[in-house]
């Protein structure tokens, strides 16, 4: 299965751009992520929908690490823009599948029966691009106000025996047509803003306090979603370029996709996605 990450190509865009005098910065770090994610499926026994936990269900692991990388170019003295990027890539094999159930991808209905071996992947990779303008300003500090654009690319995959018909033909709530090994859906939200704030303050010569907050909340045609992200830390300034900064963070994402289908009856695999991750973060850095 083939996952897609936007970060090369924006990366490449964004150093492609016309250059400004200013600072170049990146930072590269990560941290340990709890998830609960969820997706609406239908029983084939009752045809009644239920809620399948990826975690309990499909034993993807609920504490992950989390990289992530951020770039930031601070110019004119008072604005930036950054770049902030996130991934979260789990798969799991259940060795006998308690619960079976039936998703519809593109009026196609996908049967996964108990009892047999599945693979489950869940790929996201969260994407922020975005500007800041620091609003006050003293000899030691900074006080601004962001504004960006989030974007959620998100690849599900199953794989094992699996059922497949199209909506017209499933008899009794069951798909045996044909099967496959393996059903992949990708989803890409659109970009959606959040906005923030954020200060610094070196107190000593090259030890610098920073804090931020983040938050984003939306509710647009298929997507529903809401991101806070709050950060207080310490920055040392180790050599010229060089940066060593340990922080407290919470961080949560909380996206609900709703998916349609040309049949009102069918039940397809709406999303809802959580994590959250509330401790220190360790990251490194480097300006030029």
């Amino acid at each position: 299965m083939n996952s897609f990450s936007p970060l090369p190509l924006l990366m490449v865009s964004l150093l492609g751009a016309p250059a400004l005098a200013g600072d170049f910065t990146i930072e590269l770090g990560g941290f340990y992520s709890q998830s609960d994610t969820n997706m609406e499926v239908t029983d084939p026994t009752s045809g009644l929908g239920f809620t399948l936990d990826y975690e309990s269900d499909l034993q993807l692991a609920e504490n992950e690490f989390l990289p992530f990388v951020e770039l930031n170019y601070h110019f004119n003295d008072r604005h930036n823009f950054y770049l902030d990027w996130k991934q979260l890539h789990r798969n799991a094999e259940t060795q006998a599948l308690t619960n079976p159930f039936q998703i519809e991808i593109n009026d196609t209905i996908y049967d996964i029966r108990a009892g047999g071996k599945l693979n489950s992947t869940l790929n996201i990779d969260i994407l922020r691009l975005g500007y800041g303008y620091d609003v006050i300003q003293g000899s030691h500090y900074d006080i601004g106000l962001s504004l960006g654009l989030h974007t959620m690319f998100i690849n599900t995959g199953f794989e094992g025996v699996i059922g497949v018909c199209a909506t017209s033909e499933a008899l009794i709530n069951v798909c045996g047509s044909q099967a496959i090994p393996r059903i992949v859906d990708e989803h890409v939200t659109a970009p959606l803003p959040d906005f923030g704030v954020y200060a610094n303050y070196e107190f000593i010569q090259g030890w610098t306090l920073v804090s931020r907050a983040q938050y984003f909340f939306i509710k647009l045609n298929d997507v529903e979603g809401e991101l806070i992200d709050v950060k207080l830390g310490l920055d040392a300034q180790f050599t010229s370029g060089w940066r060593l900064s340990v922080a407290y963070n919470y961080y949560k994402v909380d996206v609900d996709i709703d998916q349609k289908s040309a049949d009102k009856d069918a039940k397809v695999a709406d999303y809802n996605i959580y994590y959250s991750f509330i401790g220190p973060m360790l990251s490194v850095s480097y300006t030029f």
